[in-house]
C-alpha cells in the first residue's frame, strides 16, 4: 500500500475535533479538487510502499486509540479493507475520511467522515487535462454510494463551503440520498488553507449554520499549525 505519511496530532475537523489521533494518509485519489490541501496525495501523489505490518508498527508508537484513514481517497488504496480490519483487531477507533465515491463493502469503520464534492471543487480549464475535469465531474457525486455509507453505521456529512450558492447543491444532494438526515449531521466547513482565508468566511458560515441547524466545522489544525504536512 502506498502511504504518503503517518503522523500523530489532534483531529482538526468534525465531530471528534481535538481528539489525539494517528493519521494514516494513503497516496492516490480518483478526484482532482481545485482547492485540494493535500496535492501530494492526489494531484501529484507521492509516498512509499508499506505493508500492513509496517503501518501497524508505526501506529503503535503513539498513545492513541483513534486512527484516521485519509488521503487522497483511502478507499481506492490497495489493501485498505485488510488494514482497517487489522487496526480494529488492535482495538482502534477508526474514522475513514472519504469523498463517498466508493462503497464501504463491509470495511471496518466507527465513523464515516463523508465529504461529497460540490461543483466548487471542479478544477478550472488550464489547471489540468480536460479529460480529468470530465472525470472529476462524473465521479464526484454518488448518492447511492453515500446511502450505503450512511446505512453502514455512524457518519458525518462534511461539505466545503465557498459561497451561499453552495447550499442549493447541498440540499439537492441530501434529497437525492433519500434518507432522513438530521441537520446537525451536516457539517459546513469554510474553504481555506490559511487562518486569514478561513476567517473571511467564518462569520457568514456561522449565520448559515444557526439558521439551518447545521454544524459549523472549523479547521483547527490550520489555525494551530498552518497548512503543512504532519499536522
Amino acid at each position: 500500500m502506498r502511504i504518503s505519511e503517518i503522523f500523530y496530532s489532534i483531529q482538526g475537523e468534525g465531530e471528534l475535533t481535538g481528539v489525539p489521533t494517528v493519521f494514516i494518509r494513503t497516496s492516490g485519489c480518483n478526484l482532482r479538487c481545485r482547492w485540494c490541501d493535500t496535492p501530494y496525495a492526489s494531484w501529484k501523489p507521492e509516498g512509499e510502499e508499506m505493508s500492513i505490518e509496517e503501518i501497524l508498527r508505526d501506529v503503535t508508537k503513539y498513545p492513541a486509540r483513534h486512527c484516521v484513514l485519509t488521503g487522497g481517497e483511502p478507499m481506492i488504496a490497495r489493501g485498505i479493507h485488510d488494514l482497517a480490519a487489522a487496526l480494529k483487531a488492535e482495538g482502534h477507533h477508526i474514522t475513514i475520511e472519504t469523498a463517498g465515491t466508493v462503497p464501504p463493502a463491509g470495511i471496518a469503520c466507527d465513523l464515516a467522515s463523508l465529504s461529497p464534492k460540490l461543483s466548487n471543487s471542479t478544477p478550472e480549464s488550464g489547471e489540468i487535462e480536460p479529460s480529468w475535469i470530465e472525470r472529476h465531474d462524473h465521479t464526484r457525486l454518488q448518492p447511492e454510494v453515500l446511502r450505503q455509507w450512511i446505512k453502514n453505521g455512524e457518519y458525518q456529512l462534511k461539505f466545503v463551503y465557498t459561497a451561499h450558492t453552495d447550499l442549493e447543491e447541498i440540499d439537492s444532494l441530501i434529497a437525492s440520498i433519500g434518507l432522513q438526515i438530521p441537520p446537525s449531521k451536516i457539517l459546513l466547513m469554510p474553504e481555506g488553507t490559511s487562518d486569514v482565508r478561513i476567517a473571511e468566511r467564518q462569520m457568514e458560515l456561522v449565520q448559515v449554520c444557526t439558521k439551518r441547524g447545521n454544524r459549523y466545522c472549523d479547521r483547527l489544525h490550520i489555525r494551530l499549525f498552518g497548512n503543512k504536512k504532519g499536522t
